[in-house]
């Protein structure tokens, strides 16, 4: 477990070097949401398009970093920022992403000047390939999701997010590997309810919770670079397990969907796992009453899926 008191210490460390994301306040009528109000925090506008950039940064800051510098595994987001941060501390970073990565991402991460490994097709591999890394270069792993340092990084979106909002009810956040809602579930340690989000083709959380540990699931669908690691961490399940409510599954239909109206509606460019917790808003799959003040993290924004032309 983590604490928010460990959250809050570590925020003062990162705070240099990151974007204090803004939030939106909109009527749930533009959605088409029967609740009068609706909160959508952008972390989608933090550096290298995700809050991935908080737990990369915070690994950088408070560990100790071996000449042969950092490696990490990802679908891309985590990739991107561990490169980002890398280059802004100047630090060497090789990066091993599955071939379902993006090209958005992929184009970030080489030009962080980040050393760019595809191995294999999904982000298992990847990680499994990363290992062998670290084991024969001495490089410091930075894990995407199952690790201290990542998950206070993520928790300082809570931090945020309170300060910004502070009489927040629901707080609905897509889940990959689990990182993001353990991390933002321990600042709120059971203060407002926290609802997980998953793609239909990637119920990793659901099925955890169903077995009562972490275990295998489908790794596919729209969103499979960011929400798709195949199982949760097991360091983030027992912290999930006890702050987290439920969890509900969007179709990649509902997922699209979201994406067309945050940009038809509010400008606003998110990626597939950036905007499934709103479409489990958007798809009726989670039904707040009017009574409860909504929040909605916009997690990723790296997608070349607007034409500007």
């Amino acid at each position: 477990m983590i604490s928010a008191q460990q959250i809050r210490a570590n925020y003062e460390v990162i705070a240099p070097h990151i974007r204090r994301t803004p939030v939106i306040e909109i009527d749930g009528d533009d959605f088409g949401i029967s609740i009068p109000r609706l909160s959508l925090k952008l972390e989608s506008l933090q550096h290298a398009g995700s809050f991935k950039a908080r737990g990369a940064f915070t690994n950088l800051l408070t560990r100790k970093i071996p000449e042969a510098g950092v490696v990490a595994a990802s679908g891309g987001n985590h990739g991107a920022a561990v490169a980002f941060a890398a280059m802004k501390l100047k630090v060497p970073a090789k990066i091993f992403v599955p071939s379902i990565a993006s090209a958005a991402k992929i184009r970030q991460i080489t030009d962080y000047g980040a050393n760019l490994v595809v191995a294999g097709e999904r982000y298992a591999d990847a990680l499994s390939a990363s290992e062998a890394w670290v084991t024969s270069s001495g490089a410091m792993p930075i894990h995407a999701f199952d690790q201290i340092e990542t998950l206070l990084g993520q928790g300082t979106v809570g931090l945020e997010l309170e300060s910004q909002v502070g009489n927040l009810t629901t707080l609905l956040l897509a889940v990959g590997g689990g990182g993001l809602i353990a991390g933002i579930s321990s600042w709120y340690e059971g203060r407002i309810k926290i609802v997980g989000v998953e793609p239909e083709q990637a119920p990793t959380l659901t099925r955890a919770l169903a077995a009562g540990r972490p275990v295998d699931a489908e790794a596919g669908g729209i969103a499979a670079d960011s929400l798709a690691p195949r199982r949760v961490g097991e360091l983030v399940f027992p912290i999930i397990r006890r702050y987290v409510q439920k969890t509900v599954l969007v179709s990649d239909d509902a997922i699209r969907d979201a994406q067309q109206r945050l940009w038809q509606t509010l400008r606003v460019v998110a990626e597939p796992g950036g905007a499934a917790a709103l479409a489990a808003l958007t798809s009726g799959r989670y039904v707040p009453d009017r009574s409860e003040r909504v929040g909605v993290l916009i997690c990723g924004g790296n997608t070349t899926a607007v034409d500007f032309g």
